[in-house]
């Protein structure tokens, strides 16, 4: 995994900014973009909890605010949690959008207890890229 510099330490950091109040459960996220910089992001939660913004799509908007668009790999940092957390299916559904299929989305609660996968493996049968290869077929 292209994972210099490491992805996990800055989702880390980037989890010490959370604010999370209500569920005390902090999250942080590390995007490494092809341009080999680095763009992290924290959860943010609200007392109306479906208006909470999770740390993957808190650094994906951030990268695109910056004009990044190619994106490599991401990390997400669960510290609260007893084992590894995987993104949430509506992180899973955003970051599609941007990620390539072969791109790799690692997760853990430490850096020893990871797990990692790509984000086809995360978020299979993903139709948006089939639509832009041609692939689906209309019945």
């Amino acid at each position: 995994m292209k994972d210099e510099p490491n992805l996990f330490d800055a989702a880390l950091k980037a989890a010490d900014n959370s604010y999370s109040p209500y569920s005390k459960f902090r999250v942080g996220a590390a995007i490494l973009c092809a341009d080999g910089s680095v763009v992290t992001g924290t959860n943010v939660e609200n007392r109306s909890y479906g208006l909470t913004i999770c740390a993957e799509r808190s650094a994906l908007v951030k990268a695109i605010s910056q004009g990044k668009r190619d994106f490599l790999a991401i990390t997400i940092a669960t510290p609260d949690a007893e084992y590894p957390v995987s993104p949430c299916g509506a992180c899973r559904q955003v970051l599609s959008e941007f990620f390539p299929p072969d791109a790799p989305v690692r997760f853990g609660n430490s850096e020893t207890s990871c797990v990692t996968t790509t984000m086809a493996e995360l978020f299979p049968f993903d139709a948006l890229h089939e639509l832009a290869e041609g692939k689906a077929k209309s019945s």
